[in-house]
């Protein structure tokens, strides 16, 4: 079965992926907005919980995450740098990367939502020769299906 994946990026040292939600944008950007269910819908593996913040995330919030990659357990903090009700939510995270989740409603119905690595800030040479473009995308595409999950079956 096909998932819809579009909007591939791995140009400009940025990733995305985008699938398409049969939920509106607000039940959608609800899920998002709140820090303490990231970890529900990671397809990464690294989020585990959320450790301080807001119940719902606003422009300049900060919120906290216990993470794991590696076999290393280590805090994140992140505080949010755009911010649009139902449209997009953006953080920069310790250093200088940032994960955007865009929300478009679609006239057919439904919502198109693309997620973005952006780590062209920083030392971007470090991710690529990680291979973190293609770890990004892989997880991009799990989280994208389980947000999907989480928001279709309600």
């Amino acid at each position: 079965m096909a998932h819809g994946w579009n909007n591939v990026r791995m140009a400009e040292h940025k990733v995305s992926r985008s699938i398409v939600i049969d939920a509106p944008a607000a039940r959608v950007f609800d899920l998002l907005s709140d820090p303490s269910r990231h970890h529900e819908f990671d397809g990464s593996g690294t989020v585990r919980d959320s450790t301080f913040g807001p119940e719902r995330l606003t422009e300049d919030a900060e919120f906290g995450m216990n993470m794991r990659m590696f076999g290393v357990s280590y805090r994140m903090v992140n505080r949010v740098v755009d911010f649009e009700k139902d449209r997009r939510v953006a953080w920069k995270t310790a250093g200088p990367q940032r994960w955007c989740y865009e929300l478009e409603e679609l006239p057919e119905g439904g919502t198109r939502v693309t997620e973005t690595f952006d780590y062209s800030r920083g030392p971007w040479f470090v991710h690529i020769l990680l291979g973190f473009p293609a770890k990004n995308a892989a997880a991009m595409e799990r989280t994208l299906l389980r947000l999907r999950e989480l928001t279709e079956t309600r």
